[in-house]
C-alpha cells in the first residue's frame, strides 16, 4: 500500500472514532432535549414516525427484512442502535479524509458539516426513503432538537479529530525550531 493510500485510510479511521464520539454526545444533548419536550409535541414526534419507529431502527428492521429475519420491539435494540452509530461514524469518516483536501470544511469546527448531515439526513434522504415521516409531520421541537443534535454531532466530531491530529502528530524538533525562529523574529 502506498503512502498516500495509508494517509486516507489513517484519516478514514480517525474519522470513524471521532465521529463515534460525536454520535455519543449527540445522543447526550438530544434526549436532555427530548426528556424535556411538551408531552403533544412528543406523541405528534411519534405519531410520525414510520412503523413506530426513529430512522436507525426502521434501516435495522429493513436489513432484518431483507435477510429474511425480524427485530423484535421494543426500542432501542442492539442493530437499531448500531444503524444509528453507522449513520454518525460514516460520514465522519469521509469527513476525516476530505477536511485536509478541503481546507474550508474544517474551518467552520464542524459546525457546517454537522448543519449539512442534518439537512441532508433529517430533512432529505430520511423522509424520501421513508425511514422518517415527511418534514411536516413532526412539531417544529424535533427539528430544532435535530438541528442541535447534528451541529453538536459535527462540531465534537471536528473537536476530536484536531485533538488527535495534534496529539497522534506532534511537530518534529525542526517544525519547532522554525515555530520558535518566527516567533522571536516577531517580537522584535
Amino acid at each position: 500500500m502506498n503512502s498516500s493510500a495509508v494517509n486516507v485510510l489513517n484519516e478514514a479511521i480517525k474519522g470513524t472514532v471521532a465521529g463515534a464520539a460525536g454520535v455519543w454526545m449527540m445522543d447526550r444533548i438530544g434526549w436532555y432535549m427530548y426528556l424535556r419536550e411538551d408531552e403533544r409535541a412528543l406523541q405528534q414526534e411519534l405519531e410520525a414516525r414510520p412503523n413506530g419507529m426513529d430512522p436507525a431502527h426502521n434501516i435495522a428492521n429493513r436489513v432484518a427484512n431483507a435477510l429474511g429475519k425480524q427485530l423484535v420491539p421494543p426500542q432501542p435494540n442492539p442493530w437499531g442502535v448500531t444503524a444509528h452509530f453507522a449513520l454518525g461514524i460514516l460520514p465522519a469518516a469521509l469527513y476525516g479524509v476530505l477536511r485536509h483536501r478541503f481546507r474550508e470544511l474544517s474551518k467552520a469546527q464542524g459546525f457546517l458539516y454537522g448543519l449539512s448531515l442534518f439537512a441532508m439526513n433529517d430533512e432529505l434522504v430520511n423522509p424520501l426513503l421513508k425511514l422518517s415521516g415527511g418534514p411536516r409531520a413532526y412539531p417544529w421541537q424535533a427539528h430544532a432538537r435535530g438541528l442541535v443534535e447534528h451541529i453538536v454531532l459535527g462540531m465534537v466530531t471536528d473537536a476530536v479529530l484536531r485533538v488527535m491530529d495534534r496529539e497522534l502528530h506532534p511537530p518534529r524538533p525542526q517544525d519547532l525550531t522554525q515555530t520558535v525562529g518566527a516567533r522571536s523574529a516577531a517580537r522584535s
